[in-house]
């Protein structure tokens, strides 16, 4: 049975008393609704009081119990009139009979990373991330495990969905971008993600030798990674991968061992050198997740490729595609419908909607056309 998921942040539901049923009449079968999320500048076209929400810095939406946490604590947002924003949305959509993912986002937070800056990403330039933690530092990992154990506890949501399961890397960062006057490609983006921080350093055979081939390949131009890191690519593979795998090991067993009914989720992608919010699953996957998220926003000629990596990646794994019903999309269901049964086609099982409370009338109906036409 093909399964469908719309996100959604809590201010999009909290004072509408139409949401729920207008998520519900897209014909899904779950809402993610935000537990964690970093910062965002987020329309609310249909919300009966407000038509924009400043989302100022990272936050956590439900109670943040600061002595439940070590080094870094996550903030509370100043933008709700409520401490447990999560919980009353949540409350609206189990009233209506809906499951409610917790859309939990780790290593995107810019406001931790300003005041931790020994934590986050630095690239091999000695350039920091401070949106990007990253996932070697053994605070990151603390914090990551204590995040989804207070989502659990306090949401008690019926599934969780884990965004940013490992370092976020060049892409995928900063206010107001203005980088792509660079012409970098995807191997020099790839290549500015990997990370220089101290925990990383400590991790490969060779950190000098790194750096400079690293600097090297961004300023020539590698035609590929490896190319780039020549003799040094398999063992930072190895590292980047398994730190990867270690944490995605640990916050599902940790999740398993206190909430086992609850659905897990993971955005993940296939490609070794992945970075971002989806956290590669190179060199094995090591934990019992029930559905692996992939992106597909680009479209079929890029997306079908990464489905099937996926699927040779983890075959015994469900795989949802994550949909894109916002620009550069049309809102036109036909061309929605089309791209979706591709996805379907390379052997896609669920498909996550991005998004419910910032897509207009026109592209709701575009949205809730493409769900009718993937399940039948």
């Amino acid at each position: 049975m093909v399964k469908s998921v719309v996100h959604a942040y809590p201010w999009d539901l909290i004072g509408d008393p139409e949401a729920v049923a207008r998520y519900q009449g897209l014909g899904v079968d779950a809402i993610a609704l935000a537990a964690s999320y970093h910062t965002v500048r987020a329309a609310t076209p249909l919300h009966p009081s407000h038509r924009m929400v400043d989302a100022r810095h990272a936050a956590f939406y439900l109670p943040v119990r600061s002595s439940n946490f070590g080094r870094l604590v996550p903030a509370e947002p100043s933008w709700t009139d409520s401490s447990n924003s999560f919980g009353e949305a949540a409350a609206l959509i189990r009233a209506a009979g809906l499951p409610v993912y917790a859309w939990t986002v780790l290593t995107h937070n810019s406001r931790l990373g300003d005041l931790h800056p020994d934590v986050t990403v630095v690239n091999a330039f000695g350039d920091r991330y401070p949106y990007a933690l990253c996932t070697a530092q053994p605070d990151v990992v603390e914090y990551t495990s204590v995040l989804v154990s207070e989502v659990l506890e306090l949401g008690a949501p019926d599934g969780i969905i884990l965004e940013a399961a490992g370092p976020l890397g060049f892409f995928h960062g900063g206010h107001h971008e203005k980088t792509d006057g660079t012409d970098w490609d995807a191997v020099q983006q790839k290549l500015l993600s990997l990370c220089f921080c101290s925990a990383c350093t400590a991790l490969y055979a060779d950190p000098d030798a790194l750096r400079e081939a690293v600097r090297a390949g961004v300023d020539r131009g590698a035609s590929s990674v490896e190319e780039a890191l020549g003799a040094l690519a398999d063992d930072v593979r190895a590292v980047r991968t398994g730190v990867v795998r270690s944490l995605r090991s640990r916050l599902v067993s940790e999740i398993r061992a206190v909430a086992p009914s609850v659905r897990v989720g993971m955005h993940v992608t296939a490609d070794p050198w992945g970075t971002g919010p989806f956290a590669t699953v190179a060199g094995g996957l090591d934990a019992d997740i029930d559905v692996l998220t992939t992106m597909c926003w680009p479209g079929p000629e890029v997306a079908v490729p990464g489905i099937e990596a996926l699927r040779a990646a983890a075959p015994d794994t469900r795989i949802a595609a994550y949909v894109l019903g916002l620009p550069p999309k049309p809102a036109d269901g036909a061309a929605l419908s089309k791209e979706w049964l591709a996805y379907l086609d390379a052997g896609v099982e669920e498909f996550h909607l991005y998004h419910g409370g910032l897509a207009s009338a026109a592209r709701l109906e575009a949205l809730r056309e493409a769900v009718t036409a993937v399940s039948r």
